[in-house]
């Protein structure tokens, strides 16, 4: 165990350097956002002062992170499989750092629904980038069009419904816990989604 804190402790001082460097700030500059004397955070740094862990804190909130991102181990599980969902054609991916966040692909076929009262809306904040062909958002009263490597990120609050335009088309989109649960209780009521993706 006590190499095991051994490694966190280096880990963690590499961290706070490189993200110092990645600032583009000097040691001093640091320890003053810090509130620390430049000595004091060079040790730091170097090892050669222990790491309490109200500096810590104070270090992460310096540097913008959090204390459990500063702290975090590496895991073995860093390649996903995606889940697949053959009656949706949906690909997805949990994403491990935002529990509740989904990353999706799925292959639209179908145009945006004509009827405005096929448009769904539920809590949670959505964002989709358009892998290939033309696809259409429907937002509210509005229509966009969007090309290959284009992206929309949008309230899901807002009544919404997105297809493929003149073609097949791909998207890879990602949900909030809130939006993720807004299109599973839609998926579970037999909703094939052609009116949200």
């Amino acid at each position: 165990m006590k190499q095991e804190d051994e490694g966190l402790d280096s880990l963690v001082r590499k961290r706070i350097r490189a993200l110092r460097v990645a600032q583009g700030w000097s040691l001093e500059e640091l320890a003053t956002r810090a509130r620390l004397s430049q000595s004091s955070l060079s040790r730091i740094e170097n090892g050669q002062r222990r790491l309490a862990l109200d500096q810590l804190v104070t270090l992460a909130r310096a540097l913008d992170t959090s204390l459990d991102q500063l702290v975090e181990t590496a895991t073995d599980d860093v390649v996903t499989s995606p889940m697949i969902d053959g009656t949706h054609g949906v690909m997805r991916w949990p994403i491990k750092g935002d529990p509740g966040m989904t990353v999706m692909r799925q292959r639209i076929t179908e145009p945006p629904p004509d009827n405005p009262a096929r448009m769904r809306a539920h809590p949670g904040r959505e964002w989709l980038v358009v892998l290939s062909g033309t696809a259409i958002l429907m937002l509210g009263h509005r229509r966009f069009r969007l090309e290959a490597n284009q992206a929309a990120e949008f309230p899901t609050m807002m009544p919404h419904a997105i297809g493929a335009a003149a073609g097949p088309c791909e998207i890879m989109g990602i949900f909030d816990r809130d939006a993720r649960r807004g299109h599973q209780r839609e998926e579970g009521g037999g909703d094939t989604r052609a009116g949200c993706d």
